[in-house]
């Protein structure tokens, strides 16, 4: 399974061009609370990889919340429990996009901005 990639550059655009951004980062929640990529289009959500990995669990979540209809770029630290999840939510008929290089990428990246 093929899943789509975005660059912490084409994200920033994104974001700085007011598109809306549906995010879903995976983290622990004390990490995401600690820092998660936020704005004011942005949508945010932090479900545990734990809780998508597992695959009952994450319908049940997942149709709490995230939107079939859109694309979600989903995050972890470094992208690769990020892909781990996008390739679940693939299955489900999700439409998702991964963040390379995840949080770690994104920090370095505004860093310059």
């Amino acid at each position: 399974m093929n899943i789509k990639k975005i660059t912490p550059g084409e994200l920033f655009q994104k974001t700085n061009a007011h598109e809306k951004v549906i995010l879903l980062d995976v983290r622990a929640e004390e990490k995401y609370h600690d820092y998660h990529i936020d704005g004011p289009n942005i949508d945010s959500y932090n479900i545990h990889k734990e809780d998508i990995l597992n695959l009952e669990e994450a319908e049940n979540l997942a149709n709490e919340s995230l939107p079939k209809d859109k694309e979600i770029i989903v995050t972890c630290t470094t992208g690769n429990s990020a892909t781990k999840c996008a390739n679940v939510l693939s299955a489900r008929n999700y439409n998702v996009t991964v963040l390379e290089g995840g949080i770690t990428a994104w920090k370095e990246y505004v860093k310059t901005k």
